[in-house]
């Protein structure tokens, strides 16, 4: 596969001896214009790095070898695991975000991802469970790459996890089984069924504020069409579906 090297950024260290690259991040640059996300990414006052970069043209930048642990995770957390640098490829959408525009990702640079997430997987056998937004893993910290991002429509390529539909009668155990765990608790079903996806639950346990902030972070991935914060009767059924894919 063909990658531009004409910038490297300098802002890499090695990875954690035994570690091997399982999760690939993807992220927004935060940035409108590509040379200059180029810029900062490259520059070493910045200390923030990512192996890949894709411009609104398709164009893919490869700024950190692969070998090396860029920093584009910062303070994250996934299934357990800490030190998700050590352990993914970082992949830098270009797009203004939140703060600016936020506009939709546009079809030349989703083709180019799903080239580039295709290659990567066969070539680390990454499991799509673990290609996750920078909002899965940090989800107190950050929004990206937000609900524009196209998961679903990448999940038809089957290079992401996809969710599939829950039949009434599972669903109805999966209930029962819940109930029985913790009697009329939603909070604590939702959070028993995050971690068991993945995501950090702990400050979301202590805290109703960052309680709403992590349910947010679910639905800008799963359930793009209500990013409330709060569980509706379809985001529920989601997350049933998710917890019962991972079981199986």
């Amino acid at each position: 596969m063909k990658f531009i090297n004409k910038y490297q950024s300098s802002n890499f260290n090695k990875r954690k001896s035994g570690s091997s690259i399982k999760y690939i991040i993807i992220h927004y640059t935060a940035i409108e214009d590509y040379f200059e996300a180029i810029q900062h990414l490259c520059s070493k006052d910045n200390k923030v790095s990512c192996h890949f970069l894709i411009n609104k043209k398709g164009a893919i930048y490869y700024l950190v070898n692969t070998k090396n642990r860029a920093w584009h995770a910062g303070q994250s957390y996934w299934n357990k695991d800490t030190d998700i640098n050590s352990e993914s490829i970082g992949i830098e959408m270009v797009n203004s975000g939140h703060h600016i525009l936020f506009e939709s990702y546009n079809l030349n640079q989703i083709k180019a991802l799903i080239k580039l997430l295709q290659y990567l997987v066969n070539k680390y056998k990454i499991d799509p469970i673990n290609i996750l937004g920078h909002s899965d893993i940090a989800p107190y910290r950050k929004i990206d790459p937000g609900q524009k991002f196209p998961w679903k429509k990448i999940s038809k390529n089957n290079i992401v996890f996809k969710l599939k539909k829950l039949s009434n009668k599972k669903k109805d155990e999966l209930d029962y089984f819940l109930y029985k765990k913790f009697k009329n608790s939603q909070k604590k079903k939702v959070l028993f069924i995050l971690k068991s996806i993945g995501y950090n639950i702990k400050p979301a346990t202590k805290s109703d504020k960052k309680y709403i902030i992590l349910i947010k972070a679910y639905q800008m991935h799963f359930r793009q069409k209500n990013v409330s914060g709060k569980i509706d009767r379809e985001t529920y059924k989601i997350l049933l579906s998710h917890y019962n894919q991972i079981l199986t």
